[in-house]
């Protein structure tokens, strides 16, 4: 959509009435392609565009959006959210961001478009090549396919107090998975990698046979008695354990008192050494953006330094709320008031590889699949399903599956040996870690 376009409904809105406004479009396509068995399954296009408007009247609020974007239908926009702040409720803390934090431009160059378009064919070659790879790996029965898969994304935001600015990106992946075994002793196996140019992703080949070797390495896997021993979740679904905290730091959350970090900003939670950070600005990275979606300013920062929690996750809204100033982590779709979020997340790894974790934990439970974490926000109590290997003097002996392991977060976090073994492949990312002792309930 032309930038003008958002600058005449954002003039439309306060001519309606609204003493402030904001405009956001956004447009995205995508092609995918679907095999499974050798033989093409689906081909799905997208191709969609959203006009989103928010205005203010007063300390009321209220927030449209439709995908129509015609004259006509930018009018009714603009009529029925002006309509719609009349009728809402007074919100204190509601307003655009302060514009002293405005980002300005030029704003720098992240390398987030790839002018490479594939066609369906040329995606369809890829998902026949991902899933052939993963048929191939001797022990492997059954496949549950492989995709391939090509986006481009675009977003431009205009207000009234005079932000303007706009981002672009593209997206390939591909991901195939596989079935080993027969019975109820099949396992599944799946690999799959997202990147913002085409060049960046692995072969089609080496990302079906990691597909088909993950599941045949878990072909005879058993159950265990319940215990307590040292956990390690590998690389590939460590973040997962870290994620809990992004939303106990979120400043929603501890405005309204329901986080089990409340009370411990500025406060050691992790060991020394640990660095947690969030970097908007990493060149081609998944979570890059020049700005947050309010338009202030994105900057480096670490979330934990040194095993302390140095900051909230805030927006505009939230930090008025806390008495504070946003960190630029506002995020918003088309509808509805922005929420929080970070871009891209790093776990800095430490200094032992995979190997030296379980060497170090001599014995204990190598983690490799999670599924139906459970987390008490108020406390910190969290436990998951998953699956693995157990190890033995730091070797891997057999895998095993229908585990639970449980803790509090505090107190795992406080625990956490940080591994090497980082590998960037996706906005969030952290190497293996070791948590000296967790429940695990088996058979």
């Amino acid at each position: 959509m032309d930038e003008n376009l958002l600058h005449d409904v954002v003039a439309a809105a306060r001519k309606a009435g609204a003493d402030a406004a904001e405009a956001v479009f956004a447009e995205r396509q995508s092609l995918s392609v679907g095999v499974r068995l050798g033989e093409l399954e689906e081909v799905e296009r997208e191709e969609a565009k959203d006009l989103g408007l928010r205005v203010f009247v007063g300390r009321r609020s209220a927030t449209v959006s439709g995908s129509d974007v015609s004259p006509e239908a930018r009018a009714k926009l603009v009529e029925r959210a002006v309509a719609m702040a009349r009728l809402a409720p007074e919100d204190p803390y509601a307003g655009f961001a302060p514009k002293d934090r405005l980002a300005k431009g030029p704003f720098p160059d992240l390398d987030l478009i790839d002018t490479y378009e594939p066609s369906a064919e040329t995606l369809e070659d890829q998902a026949r090549a991902a899933e052939a790879a993963a048929r191939a790996i001797e022990g492997v029965t059954n496949s549950d396919g492989g995709s391939s898969s090509w986006s481009s994304t675009f977003w431009r935001l205009a207000t009234s107090d005079g932000f303007s600015g706009q981002h672009a990106a593209t997206g390939f992946g591909i991901s195939a998975s596989a079935i080993a075994g027969e019975g109820a002793g099949m396992e599944r196996g799946g690999e799959g990698r997202s990147v913002r140019h085409a060049q960046d992703l692995p072969s089609p080949e080496a990302i079906g046979a990691k597909a088909g070797q993950q599941a045949v390495s878990r072909l005879g896997a058993r159950k265990i008695g319940s215990t307590t021993a040292p956990v390690i979740f590998e690389n590939r679904l460590a973040m997962s354990l870290i994620s809990p905290l992004i939303g106990a730091i979120s400043g929603p959350a501890i405005a309204r008192g329901t986080s089990f970090l409340k009370d411990r900003l500025n406060q050691k939670i992790f060991a020394a050494g640990v660095q947690l950070t969030d970097d908007p600005h990493r060149v081609r990275g998944l979570g890059s953006a020049p700005f947050d979606d309010e338009g202030v300013t994105t900057v480096r920062r670490a979330l934990i330094d040194d095993g302390v929690l140095t900051t909230w996750l805030l927006n505009s809204a939230s930090a008025r709320q806390l008495g504070l100033e946003t960190t630029g982590h506002a995020s918003r779709g088309s509808a509805g008031a922005p929420g929080v979020s970070t871009h891209n997340l790093t776990l800095e790894p430490g200094d032992l590889d995979l190997a030296g974790l379980m060497g170090q934990a001599r014995e204990g439970l190598l983690v490799t699949s999670m599924f139906g974490p459970s987390l008490n926000g108020n406390t910190g109590d969290w436990s998951v399903g998953c699956s693995g290997f157990w190890f033995e003097n730091g070797q891997i002996a057999y895998p095993v599956t229908e585990i639970t392991v449980a803790g509090n977060l505090i107190d795992i976090y406080g625990r956490l040996v940080v591994g090497s073994d980082l590998e960037l492949r996706g906005a969030s990312n952290s190497p293996s870690l070791l948590v000296d002792a967790l429940a695990i309930a088996g058979k």
